[in-house]
């Protein structure tokens, strides 16, 4: 499934996007699989601070929130999509980063609390399947390759 969603000539597309767009993790021994989870985190992150900032009146950080969020997604999420072996599922992907992209501009140039609702709302149960993936591959290794 991640050779699916992850295109194999860019293997290391998650870790740069990740010092590129600074956020702070431990990167370094982070799986491909775990990269894409901080990924997912990263945009879910930037919009609940987005959504702060809105509510606070503080227009400069909504703008660097919202920069941040469309960042991991061009750049991390979509960017590393593997559209030639993931079929459909990843030409849905791409279509709804694409949509989230739109909506967070949208959000950003009118400070639309609603659309930011929207994005964290349509990101969401991919990042849950996501993590279940990592959690189902996880709980079938041996006990010897488990930490």
């Amino acid at each position: 499934m991640q050779a699916i969603l992850v295109h194999p000539a860019k293997p290391d597309a998650f870790a740069r996007a990740y010092q590129h767009i600074g956020i702070e993790t431990g990167v370094s021994g982070a799986s491909p699989h775990q990269l894409v989870a901080m990924l997912f985190d990263g945009v879910q992150d930037s919009i609940a601070q987005a959504r702060g900032a809105i509510r606070d009146g503080d227009i400069q950080n909504k703008c660097r929130s919202i920069a941040r969020a469309m960042r991991i997604i061009d750049e991390g999420l979509q960017g590393a999509l593997n559209t030639e072996a993931g079929g459909t599922l990843a030409r849905d992907l791409d279509g709804l980063y694409h949509y989230i992209t739109l909506r967070l501009t949208h959000a950003n140039l009118h400070s639309d609390d609603a659309a930011l609702a929207e994005c964290a709302k349509l990101i969401e149960p991919v990042r849950s399947a996501w993590r279940e993936i990592g959690d189902r591959a996880q709980s079938r290794r041996p006990a010897a390759d488990n930490p």
